[in-house]
């Protein structure tokens, strides 16, 4: 593929939201431009590229190969074009600008909020990006500046605190209790129980699989790719599904059953080594520590 011209960094910010959504319009509503401006945007890419880059069909726009090529690369340039931003909004020493947190989705929807409200409460003129996934994004390639993993961080120029242990057990409200009973064995809770669990396997979820054997093969009634959802089932009394154990003692509708299963998933705060002098990641990085050590704590206790 050879570039007729050098593109402008707009075009690929367009050509992602034409990736994404499929069609000029969506596209033109995201970005806030017009829809012949995107369409122009596209044009001068396919020009500085020397070929097509979508194709029209019933079901909207398709990447060509040539999309699909440049796909990863354009990607590349919309992380560092959001954390040069992020390092230019806090250039001084004074805390303000941007910080972008990355955590699980239960973790981002359920523990951190009071801590970053404390967080921007002390310091108004920060700004919190939090992306709620079950994705690892890539500390290095500066995706996030500060993420919540479930793992030990394997890369190197990671700076690293250790949080400590979140146990999981399974759980059920009280009106499936009084509908279906407690299973009293796992067998009972293969052959009689309603389960709640996740849509797709992920790779977290096979190592969990893995390490606790038990779960193999165990039906699911209700499923979802969303933690909100799955939590929201929960609480509705649809079936039985793992929870974190101080999550569930903010309920005292949630009954914990068969105790003697439990997960446990190792916590750890990360950002890159490189952040350790930015004003504004310091101090959140260090209010996460706090937060979620708080959290942590919480697992002594029986819900």
């Amino acid at each position: 593929m050879a570039f007729n011209s050098e593109p402008s960094w707009d075009f690929y910010r367009t050509f992602l939201a034409v990736l994404e959504h499929g069609s000029l319009s969506a596209a033109a509503r995201e970005l806030g431009l017009t829809q012949p401006t995107v369409g122009r945007h596209v044009d001068a890419l396919e020009q500085s590229v020397g070929g097509e880059l979508f194709t029209r069909s019933q079901q909207g726009l398709l990447p060509t190969d040539a999309a699909l090529v440049l796909k990863p690369y354009a990607e590349t340039l919309a992380s560092t074009a959001a954390a040069l931003l992020r390092a230019a909004s806090g250039a001084n020493d004074k805390v303000t600008g941007t910080v972008r947190i990355s955590a699980s989705e239960a973790i981002g929807m359920e523990v951190l909020p009071p801590t970053l409200a404390k967080l921007q409460a002390q310091y108004p003129e920060l700004i919190v990006e939090l992306s709620a996934s079950d994705l690892v994004e890539d500390l290095l390639q500066r995706e996030a500046d500060i993420a919540v993993r479930m793992v030990a961080p394997a890369q190197e120029a990671l700076l690293a605190r250790h949080i400590g242990i979140i146990s999981l057990g399974l759980f059920a409200h009280t009106s499936y209790i009084e509908r279906h009973g407690k299973p009293r064995t796992i067998d009972e809770l293969h052959r009689g129980h309603r389960m709640i669990g996740f849509d797709r396997q992920t790779a977290y979820i096979r190592t969990m699989l893995k390490r606790y054997p038990f779960m193999e093969g165990v039906p699911l009634n209700f499923r979802s790719d969303q933690t909100a959802v799955l939590h929201s089932a929960l609480r509705a009394g649809v079936g039985i599904a793992f929870l974190q154990t101080p999550l569930a003692r903010r309920d005292a509708n949630l009954v914990r059953v068969l105790p003697e299963i439990e997960v446990s998933i190792d916590t750890w705060i990360v950002m890159h080594e490189n952040l350790k002098t930015s004003p504004r990641c310091r101090v959140t990085f260090d209010a996460l520590v706090e937060g979620l050590l708080a959290y942590v704590k919480d697992n002594a206790r029986e819900p």
